[in-house]
């Protein structure tokens, strides 16, 4: 059976009901099924969680249910289009669409009208109305090769479709792998917003910009003879109380000041703290997501049982995620590759940098990283200058403490080891933590390898 012919056929049945063509997900469940394969394979052919490919198909075969006049699930899928076909209906869908007296097996579905009379239980155009999808994903990176994070993806769709999260905050350090969930996230579930934008903040992020680009989305969308030429738009959060939004906004550290501690204003972008506030505290059907290094100061002093506000912070890939990545960079099985995930801590961009050098280097992990030897790309240097080009000098001077310390070291060691009052280093301490710069287990303090290697490199610690 030709299986473009039955997709045509799937999408226009699914328009006829919905109002909306099949998506990618959609279109890929139903040839996957056509195809024979289960939903794990289906999952992992688009590298999606494989509890929301079952969720998507759940909700789909309903819908082909409902039009066709008969059950339709994934097991008989492919025999109903087949017969169908076989049956001479090879232009049903198109009839779907034309025709309201559709009639499969002889028998109408629907009955016709009475002269000035509606029929029971059908709604007027007027009281129901489908809902258009308005995205605004111009600057939204293209979601490359996804690496496990099955785990995270479950947690923020669970803050976002049913505890209805309004601002959620996915923070880590540089290259953990923050925008490539964001992104996998977002095509996921983007079908369940009304609007969806994502806005990238570069150096001058001015809230103008912002707000500008969110109420021509919204503008655009509305009928040319909705509102008067000159009426001014209606605040931000109006809009997100008057709609189902899902808006992202990455690199959102570029709101905040360097050389001080994590989380404060710029003075240009103050009016940032005020929207947050808005939209943490006045009752609305939206979610705003904040990716960055650093998340606002107000954010970290909510309690996590809050469900309207949310922070996840990233931490490196496990094993099985690590060693797919140094395989696909060019590592053989043969070379002691899980050794080299934990020095890098799993970080996926710090491995691929790595990776990349010892391939270009010809040689191997054992060869070139010999006992605990921490190699550091240029590249990978680059990334760290810019997150550590935003510490404060109390900051700079906790870390060169932590990167002299062979092992973890707690507050009262920190103090007998510094001239640093005791309330200035807990505040950078704190910083520190904000930023995902340094661990703490129980009362002890640490920092990763690569970054104690950098430390003694950049700060002389």
């Amino acid at each position: 059976m030709n299986l473009k012919e039955v997709l045509k056929m799937a999408d226009e049945v699914v328009f006829a009901k919905t109002g909306q063509h099949l998506d990618n997900l959609q279109e890929a469940i139903l040839r996957g099924t056509m195809q024979g394969e289960k939903y794990t394979k289906i999952a992992e052919e688009i590298h999606c969680n494989e509890s929301y490919v079952r969720d998507v198909g759940s909700k789909l075969w309903p819908i082909l249910s409902e039009e066709l006049g008969e059950d339709v699930n994934k097991t008989n899928f492919r025999s109903t289009m087949e017969r169908l076909q076989n049956s001479n209906v090879v232009n049903f869908a198109q009839d779907v669409v034309v025709s309201s007296i559709f009639n499969i097996c002889g028998q109408a579905r629907h009955p016709p009208e009475l002269p000035n009379s509606q029929p029971p239980n059908q709604e007027t155009s007027n009281s129901k109305q489908i809902k258009t999808l308005h995205q605004d994903l111009s600057e939204m990176p293209e979601l490359g090769a996804f690496y496990d994070r099955t785990s995270s993806l479950d947690t923020l769709t669970t803050w976002i479709l049913q505890q209805h999260s309004r601002l959620i905050t996915l923070t880590g350090i540089s290259g953990i792998g923050k925008t490539t969930l964001a992104v996998q996230l977002v095509q996921q579930i983007k079908h369940e917003f009304e609007y969806t934008a994502w806005y990238t903040l570069d150096e001058f992020p001015t809230i103008d910009k912002f707000q500008s680009n969110l109420t021509q989305l919204f503008s655009n969308s509305q009928k040319p003879d909705s509102s008067p030429t000159n009426q001014k738009p209606l605040p931000l959060i109006k809009y997100l109380q008057n709609h189902r939004c899902l808006i992202i906004l990455d690199d959102v550290h570029n709101l905040f000041c360097g050389g001080e501690f994590a989380g404060k204003y710029k003075p240009e972008c103050e009016e940032y703290r005020t929207l947050f506030k808005q939209i943490e505290k006045l009752s609305h059907q939206s979610c705003l997501m904040l990716i960055g290094w650093e998340q606002p100061r107000e954010v970290t002093q909510v309690k996590n049982q809050n469900t309207s506000i949310r922070t996840l912070q990233l931490k490196g890939l496990d094993i099985a995620a690590g060693r797919k990545i140094l395989i696909d960079y060019g590592l053989a099985e043969s070379d002691n590759i899980e050794t080299l995930i934990h020095r890098y801590q799993g970080n996926p961009l710090w491995l691929k940098s790595v990776a990349t050098l010892i391939q270009e280097l010809g040689g191997g992990v054992n060869q070139l990283l010999p006992n605990d030897t921490i190699l550091l790309p240029e590249d990978l240097k680059d990334v760290l200058q810019q997150q550590f080009s935003r510490l404060s000098e109390l900051e700079k001077q906790v870390i060169s403490l932590l990167a002299k310390a062979s092992d973890a070291i707690n507050l009262t060691q920190l103090l007998e080891n510094s001239q640093i009052p005791a309330s200035d280093l807990v505040n950078a301490l704190q910083s520190l933590s904000r930023r995902c710069l340094i661990e703490q287990q129980a009362k002890f303090y640490t920092i990763s390898p690569v970054l104690r290697q950098y430390a003694t490199i950049r700060l002389g610690g």
